[in-house]
């Protein structure tokens, strides 16, 4: 999935293909994102330094790999299905890479999903990361608004959270309106045009195979 990013953007709209293109308007109001039947409180200007990192593998690994993914983009489901496992049995668990997961946001429903990921905290989120790809083609699917995040629920609930949990996570204002800036920032940092994109040591790379994968991380570890 591919989007526009001019390096002054500050609001984004959604246009045909399902990306987000992003103009010098004024920020989006939170009230866009939010979620059917959950009422949203008014919040102030977003604060980036409180979203946390999601980070996995070893802090002193000599390479740092981040990636860029929408939980809405197919790609990146195949990715997580294929490439991240061996990159993680590889490198990730061998303490050689830290690996840092970043949400893009071409939709609404890839944010709701971002709040379930991130509902559980650093400790459930890449599991639930992984429940919502793999069932990527059934709650993306599921038609309505309310029907998407009913299933994005139920994913929730499989990881164990209680309901109470699920929906003051689905109605955090501040969390809606620090990951729309935060994602904006992080995009326009490292001129990400489309998902999944991978900054490797500081240097951006699209989809990739995994050994093209292995072999640009097998150059920075020999360095």
């Amino acid at each position: 999935m591919k989007w526009i990013l001019p390096a002054a953007a500050a609001a984004l709209t959604l246009i045909g293909g399902g990306a987000w293109y992003m103009t010098q308007a004024s920020a989006p109001g939170v009230s866009q994102f939010a979620v059917p039947g959950v009422a949203l409180a008014q919040t102030a200007e977003p604060d980036t330094a409180s979203i946390v990192e999601m980070v996995k593998g070893s802090e002193d690994a000599k390479v740092e790999v981040i990636e860029y993914a929408s939980y809405t983009c197919p790609h990146c489901a195949t990715a997580h299905a294929n490439l991240i496992p061996r990159l993680t049995e590889n490198y990730i668990d061998t303490g050689k890479v830290r690996f840092v997961y970043r949400e893009v946001y071409f939709d609404k429903f890839g944010l709701w999903a971002s709040l379930i990921a991130r509902c559980g905290g650093p400790e459930k989120f890449f599991g639930i990361t992984d429940l919502i790809y793999k069932g990527q083609k059934d709650w993306a699917r599921a038609g309505s608004d309310g029907a998407i995040v009913d299933e994005l629920r139920k994913i929730g609930r499989l990881a164990g959270m209680e309901g109470d949990q699920i929906e003051a996570c689905l109605g955090d204002s501040a969390k809606i309106g620090a990951l729309v800036a935060w994602f904006q920032a992080n995009a326009a940092e490292h001129g990400i045009e489309s998902t999944p994109s991978f900054v490797i040591d500081g240097t951006t790379y699209k989809n990739m195979s995994y050994e093209e994968f292995a072999a640009i991380l097998d150059a920075k570890l020999a360095e």
